[in-house]
């Protein structure tokens, strides 16, 4: 991304329009470190955001690399974790140009970041360059906005499930790919969402 779209990120912190920051644990998130499909390890959180989703992993024993685009993100979500008595490495970082802080992970998680990315290209890089950061056999859960459901001009990105796999195939095989919905009670009607579980290869 260029630094002009790293100042339109920032603006939105600046002017708390953040529609994707609900101030609540991801859902999806929460339902796969209680029921053990993600256990506790080092995680790398791309877009984190103001911290919400990485304070709460902090505080169930993940050893958490928080990154965003966004300095004033990062900012908040140092904040948010000082507040909470946690340990975070947060640090904004361009993720497709720029490498997060202290790989390797065992585990990485990212809720509508991956799907920010337009062009194929772009997301089949962003899929290589976590591919790099991941231990052999580790976890990348996803939440992407999806092509499925009745026309929408408001909410997340939209991919296709043929998207996401043709991203992904080359360095992760897919573990499951359901329907879900993003956590946007703003909405009357909530936007859908893949719910991605991949493995590195």
């Amino acid at each position: 991304m260029t630094q002009a779209s790293q100042r339109a990120w920032n603006d939105n912190y600046e002017a708390n329009d953040l529609p994707w920051d609900t101030g609540v644990v991801d859902p999806h998130l929460q339902a796969h470190v209680d029921g053990g499909l993600l256990s506790p390890g080092r995680l790398l959180e791309i877009g984190c955001g103001t911290g919400t989703n990485a304070v709460w992993l902090a505080e169930r024993g993940f050893d958490v690399a928080a990154v965003d685009l966004a300095p004033l993100a990062v900012e908040r979500a140092q904040h948010r974790a000082a507040s909470a008595g946690v340990t975070i490495r947060a640090a904004t970082v361009d993720f497709l140009h720029e490498l997060p802080p202290t790989g390797p992970y065992d585990v990485a998680f990212d809720r509508g970041c991956f799907h920010c990315f337009d062009h194929p290209t772009d997301r089949a890089r962003f899929a290589a360059r976590l591919a790099d950061q991941l231990v052999p056999g580790g976890l990348w859960l996803s939440l992407i906005g999806s092509t499925e459901g009745a026309p929408r001009d408001f909410g997340p990105p939209r991919r296709s499930a043929r998207d996401i796999t043709e991203a992904l195939e080359r360095h992760f095989s897919i573990n499951a790919l359901r329907l879900s919905t993003f956590d946007l009670s703003f909405h009357q009607v909530e936007p859908l969402a893949w719910v991605l579980l991949a493995q590195k290869r």
